[in-house]
C-alpha cells in the first residue's frame, strides 16, 4: 500500500534525523565536559578543587561518552531498515538539511472536510464490499457518512468531530447539530435489517470502518496539538537552562560559585536537549500518523 509505505519510510527518515541531532547534541555536551574536566584538573593541581570536585566531573564526562556508541548502533540499524524498505542492501543514506535545521511541522488547516477520509483504502474497501451486497449503496453512504469538519480553527479536533466521538451511550449516538443522522436505529437500520444477511454483515463492516477512520483522526489531532504545546514549553526551557549553565561556569570560573552548581546546571541541560529532540520528532510523527489517517494528508 502506497500511504502505509510513504508513511513508514517518512516515519523511518524523521528517527534518523533525530538521531543524528541527538548524536550531535552528546558530542558536543562531552567535549564541553571534557573541557570543564581539563580546567578542574588543572584547578585540582593548584589546590582549588578537591578531589571530589575531579570525580564529579569525570562523571559527568564518563556519562555523555557512554551514550554515544548506543546512538551509532541505532543510526545504524535505522539507516539499514531505511534502505530496506527502498528494496536495497544495507548502508549509508544520504542525509539533507540538520534536523534541528528543518522546518517545524505544517500546521493542520482548520476546517478539515470529512470527505478526506473516503480515500482511505479500508474505507473504499468496505464500500465496495456493501456496493456488491446493497445496489442502493449511494442510499445507505449518504445515509451513514458523517459530513462534518475534522478540525478546529488551532488545528486540533472540531467541536463537531468531538461531539460526535462523546455520545452519552455509544460512540455514533445521534448528534442533533449535524446536518443528516449518524448511524441511529431508526427508519433507516430498521430497513437495513430486511435485506438479506450478507448486507447486513457488509454494513455493520462499513460502519465499523468510519467509526475507526474518524476515532483514528480525532487521536491525530489531538496527539498534534498537544505535542506541539509541549515542543513549545521544552524549547522555553531550553533556553533558560543554556542561559544557567553559561552563569554557572562564569561564576564557577570566577571563583563565586561552587563547581557543583554547574556541573548541575551542565546535566540538566544535557536531558533537556534530549528530550527536546524526541519531542520534535514525536511532533513530526503526529503529522505522519495524521497524513496516514486522513488516507493522504488533507490536499
Amino acid at each position: 500500500m502506497v500511504t502505509t509505505l510513504i508513511s513508514d519510510l517518512t516515519t523511518a527518515y524523521l528517527t534518523l534525523r533525530e538521531l543524528d541531532y541527538t548524536l550531535d547534541i552528546s558530542q558536543r555536551t562531552l567535549r564541553t565536559r571534557e573541557e570543564s574536566l581539563e580546567l578542574t584538573q588543572s584547578r585540582q593541581k593548584g589546590g582549588v578543587s578537591t578531589q571530589l570536585d575531579l570525580r564529579q566531573a569525570e562523571q559527568l564526562v564518563y556519562t555523555a561518552s557512554q551514550t554515544i556508541p548506543g546512538i551509532q548502533q541505532q543510526i545504524e540499524q535505522t539507516e539499514n531498515q531505511i534502505r530496506l524498505l527502498l528494496g536495497g542492501s544495507p548502508g549509508n543514506v544520504a542525509r539533507g538539511r540538520a534536523f534541528i535545521a528543518q522546518d517545524l511541522p505544517p500546521e493542520v488547516p482548520p476546517g478539515l472536510p470529512s470527505e478526506l477520509l473516503e480515500r482511505r483504502p479500508d474505507i473504499r474497501e468496505a464500500e465496495q464490499d456493501l456496493k456488491a451486497a446493497n445496489a442502493q449503496i449511494g442510499v445507505a453512504k449518504a445515509a451513514y457518512f458523517p459530513e462534518l469538519s475534522l478540525s478546529g480553527v488551532l488545528g486540533g479536533q472540531s467541536t463537531q468531530l468531538a461531539r460526535l466521538l462523546s455520545g452519552p451511550n455509544t460512540m455514533w449516538s445521534l448528534v442533533p447539530q449535524l446536518a443528516q443522522p449518524v448511524f441511529t436505529a431508526g427508519r433507516l437500520k430498521s430497513s437495513v435489517r430486511q435485506a438479506e444477511a450478507e448486507r447486513e454483515r457488509a454494513l455493520v463492516q462499513y460502519e465499523k470502518t468510519v467509526q475507526t477512520a474518524f476515532a483514528e483522526v480525532s487521536n491525530g489531532l489531538i496527539a498534534h496539538q498537544r505535542v506541539r504545546e509541549s515542543r513549545e514549553q521544552q524549547e522555553a526551557l531550553v533556553s533558560a537552562l543554556q542561559d544557567r549553565v553559561r552563569l554557572a561556569y562564569i561564576r564557577y570560573r570566577g571563583g563565586v560559585d561552587t563547581q557543583l552548581d554547574a556541573l548541575d546546571a551542565d546535566r540538566d541541560l544535557f536531558q533537556a536537549e534530549l528530550a527536546l529532540a524526541q519531542i520534535r520528532l514525536d511532533e513530526s510523527l503526529t503529522v505522519v500518523q495524521l497524513y496516514k489517517a486522513l488516507g493522504g494528508g488533507w490536499q
